[in-house]
């Protein structure tokens, strides 16, 4: 399992993912699952993935080796974002065409998604999300983020801070309290973690960090973020509208006289 999130926002774009693997609880590795392409002053692109490594790795292999030798449609020469994602929607359906029926074989779900962003010059900054059929959608002004893995513990925050002009410094803060939900709540989410920042319109990758268990930052908002909750927690009224008393409250019974009739 992974966890994967990327934001629209005004101001650009930001991205992020885990780097963890398992193929059980005694399988654990970690993986890169952020490729990063750029051409600076022309475009910059980011891809981020989830589901089958090897399918995954095969698919962004083949987009990127079409982009060093084909003379068509390609990585460095597609007129808009919306090309990208209509060649890298190509390429996992070729992947899982060839091995999927292999995979099969061995009961192996060949299942991927990805997210794929950036900007291309000429037109503004796009986000995608390629289903494992190949097909995809565009993020909205109205639905400004995509996540693919462990999905629904991060969802929360990010539901509730994240809009268009949202500023790029809370989104960042935004996805690191979604990744520490996250990972607090499944252990197959975990560090490091791959952060990528997009200015719109640098054409150029601004901001990138790779998170471990040393980061002092990270640690700094995990801790603050569980401290906060609890002192929100703390201040919430009791509900008015009464409720029994539990167990501990109630008075304890009154014990029965004790008669001893062997002695009538």
């Amino acid at each position: 399992m992974t966890y994967c999130v990327a934001l629209k926002l005004n101001a650009g774009l930001v991205f992020a993912s885990d780097s963890r693997t398992n193929a059980g609880v005694d399988q654990i590795a970690s993986f890169k699952k952020m490729r990063t392409f750029v051409n600076e002053g022309d475009r910059a692109v980011v891809i981020l993935s989830s589901g089958n490594l090897s399918i995954t790795q095969s698919a962004v292999n083949l987009l990127e080796q079409r982009g060093r030798h084909s003379d068509g449609s390609n990585l460095w020469n597609a007129e808009s974002m919306f090309d990208v994602a209509t060649l890298l929607g190509k390429a996992l359906r070729e992947t899982r065409d060839r091995e999927g029926p292999f995979l099969q074989e061995s009961h192996i779900d060949s299942g991927a998604n990805f997210i794929v962003g950036g900007q291309i010059k000429g037109e503004r900054p796009r986000l995608f999300l390629v289903y494992s059929e190949g097909n995809f959608i565009e993020a909205t002004e109205a639905t400004p983020f995509f996540q693919i893995g462990e999905t629904k513990y991060g969802k929360p925050i990010i539901d509730r801070v994240i809009h268009a002009e949202t500023p790029l410094m809370d989104a960042i803060k935004c996805v690191l309290v979604s990744f520490d939900s996250t990972m607090r709540s499944n252990i197959s989410v975990g560090l490091p973690i791959d952060l990528t920042c997009y200015t719109h319109d640098s054409l150029r990758l601004d901001r990138q960090h790779h998170i471990t268990e040393n980061d002092a930052y990270f640690s700094q908002i995990s801790f603050r973020w569980s401290e906060g909750l609890r002192g929100v927690f703390a201040s919430l009224p009791d509900p008015d509208w009464g409720c029994p008393m539990s167990q501990t409250e109630l008075p304890l019974p009154t014990p029965p006289l004790y008669n001893d009739f062997s002695t009538q």
